[in-house]
């Protein structure tokens, strides 16, 4: 049985194909047009989910959609009418979206589809649901608590919800204008950053503020109940009208102005940021805490935007609600094509439950034989290197990453999800203390803030963290253990001093409060990750490599060598490895005027 899953027209489109309950393709749009977080119909991800598998729209048994477009229609209806005559302009602005894109999916799908004949079935999945069916399903286990959370999906924006077998039943939800999400959002916006792409920048910006405005937030922005739930003063935020998430109000009430985005970031946003991260992170737990008690499961899946939110991930963990749990790696919309694919196969279909303990979650995208990269590097006139024992190649990647050399490592099949997971990354050697610095101003050209993750060996993680499991996609935050800890002598309120000092035997990889955002790495997951790690671990000592995502700031994840090779030329990498080819930076052919580009701010 053939399912292909679509989400899209919202933000961060993707289509995944499943095959008698197996996820064998699933894929962003963005790293087809190289459109961040792209929301137009995927039409390229769709085509390479159907041509890696060498069918066409005829041989699906289903097409399910994420979200249900009537649902949507009737919560955006009552939107017009609650906000009065403010009506014309929201109606104006997402016309065009709502009446002539989502509600007529259906027509979209078969348009597209129907240049392969295709006489299948067409299904909605409800938006939550989909996130629902996600974590569940993708989890290991038989029978779990979970928990949703995002800005909006028809009506909800957070469901509390059971899973057992092949049937998932949802026991509460909170509806729109009601949002955690679009609570986190509007603190983004506020902060300067962009909605839908900048709330991790604010969860990075966090741990260099103090909270100070909890109680502020808690006595006009949000009313929080024992249980998690919640309801936002709507007099506060101004996102139901349509055009920005906050106004004046939100000015007056922290006496300070929205930040544009490049404006400086002074202390006041720092303590914002906090702030909204110690409130997201009290919501999360108390909802934790209600829905074990009504469940009664050891097991949570937890799934949503909100769940991208690792700082609060970690923070659950670690309060031991529940004994384990499970996010998978695209846990925002993008990933909703594989729940909603899912849900068809066992709800609608009635199938039995596939085991998910030995599946591929992550590594779904494109991969290129050895003779397409040839053909793509000689189209440039690249200077390479083939080298094909695979052991002589990390020996001569692992040197290169212990003299303190920026790796670019594109290796087999592309990651599914937000986070680079050893398959599209740049990688760098943890213990130099200036490596954070560097690769943020001369490789990714972003903020000096923003931290980067450390890829460990899974063996060696409770060496490093202070975290007791895998944690394979990057989706948990833990402290860094006392062990190798540093003492800072003094703070600074430059952020470019403050973040350049040594705070652990790992510098590149160590926040400012001593916390790090963890993948773990193992040999059954990624073996030429594991390694390369494993080779670095025998020169340097050391089992942790930095690891972010292979693109400079406004653009995509590369996806293809072409992509990978513009991206090594354009940036100050030292080193790029693709698949059996390595290139080094000063044996490149370069032309100036081919190369310099401005990257675009997201």
């Amino acid at each position: 049985m053939k399912i292909l899953g679509i989400s899209g027209l919202y933000h961060d489109s993707a289509a995944a194909l499943i095959v008698d309950g197996k996820v064998v393709n699933a894929v962003q749009e963005e790293r087809f047009t190289r459109r961040k977080n792209d929301k137009s119909f995927p039409v390229n991800a769709i085509e390479f989910c159907l041509k890696n598998n060498g069918i066409s729209g005829k041989d699906l048994d289903a097409v399910v959609f994420y979200d249900n477009p009537l649902l949507t229609l009737d919560r955006f209806l009552e939107n017009c009418i609650a906000v009065g005559d403010a009506n014309k302009t929201l109606i104006n602005n997402n016309y065009q979206s709502m009446f002539a894109d989502k509600l007529w999916i259906h027509r979209t799908v078969k348009e597209y589809l129907g240049e392969f004949g295709i006489d299948s079935k067409l299904l909605v999945c409800e938006h939550h649901v989909s996130h629902a069916a996600y974590a569940f399903f993708e989890s290991p286990y038989e029978d779990a608590a979970i928990m949703t959370v995002d800005g909006v999906g028809e009506w909800a924006t957070t469901t509390l919800g059971v899973g057992n077998g092949t049937d998932i039943k949802i026991l509460k939800q909170i509806n729109y204008p009601d949002s955690l999400g679009l609570l986190y959002s509007a603190f983004t916006y506020f902060c300067g950053f962009k909605v839908n792409s900048g709330e991790y920048k604010l969860m990075g910006l966090a741990p260099y503020g103090e909270p100070k405005f909890v109680d502020l937030i808690k006595q006009h922005l949000i009313d929080i109940k024992d249980d998690g739930s919640y309801k936002l003063n709507m007099d506060m935020f101004s996102y139901q009208f349509g055009e920005t998430m906050t106004d004046d109000k939100f000015e007056e009430l922290f006496g300070c102005c929205r930040r544009e985005s490049e404006a400086e970031l002074t202390k006041v946003y720092f303590d914002i940021a906090a702030s909204i991260q110690v409130v997201t992170e009290e919501i999360v737990l108390k909802m934790a805490k209600h829905l074990k008690d009504i469940t009664g499961k050891k097991k949570l899946c937890l799934c949503g935007g909100v769940a991208l939110n690792c700082v609060a991930n970690g923070a659950l963990l670690r309060e031991k609600i529940f004994e384990d749990i499970f996010i998978p790696p695209a846990a925002g919309d993008s990933g909703s094509c594989v729940g909603a694919a899912l849900y068809a196969y066992y709800a609608y279909f009635n199938n039995e439950r596939v085991a998910t303990n030995e599946r591929n979650r992550v590594y779904l995208g494109p991969d290129f034989s050895d003779k397409i990269e040839k053909q793509i590097l000689d189209g440039y006139s690249a200077k390479y290197k083939f080298v094909e024992n695979s052991d002589d190649l990390l020996n001569e990647v692992a040197s290169a990453l212990n003299s303190n050399k920026v790796v670019g490592f594109f290796n087999g099949a592309m990651e599914f999800g937000p986070r680079a997971l050893g398959a599209r990354s740049i990688l760098a050697n943890p213990q130099d203390p200036e490596m954070q610095s560097k690769l943020n101003l001369k490789i990714k050209y972003r903020e000096s803030f923003r931290p980067f993750a450390p890829s460990v060996l899974v063996e060696k993680i409770s060496e490093y963290f202070d975290l007791d499991r895998p944690s394979p996609y990057m989706l948990m935050v833990a402290p860094v253990n006392n062990e190798i800890r540093y003492e800072v002598a003094e703070h600074h309120d430059d952020i470019l001093r403050e973040v350049s000092q040594v705070r652990s035997t790992i510098p590149a990889v160590t926040h400012v409060d001593y916390s790090a955002r963890i993948q773990s790495v193992s040999e059954r997951d990624n073996k030429k990750y594991y390694d390369l790690i494993n080779k670095f671990y025998e020169l340097s000592g050391c089992a942790v490599l930095v690891n972010t995502s292979f693109n400079v700031r406004g653009e995509p994840i590369v996806c293809t060598p072409a992509d990978a090779y513009e991206c090594f030329m354009r940036t100050e990498m030292d080193v790029l490895v693709i698949d059996n080819y390595i290139l080094y930076k000063e044996e490149q052919p370069y032309d100036e005027q081919r190369w310099k580009k401005q990257f675009e701010l997201d």
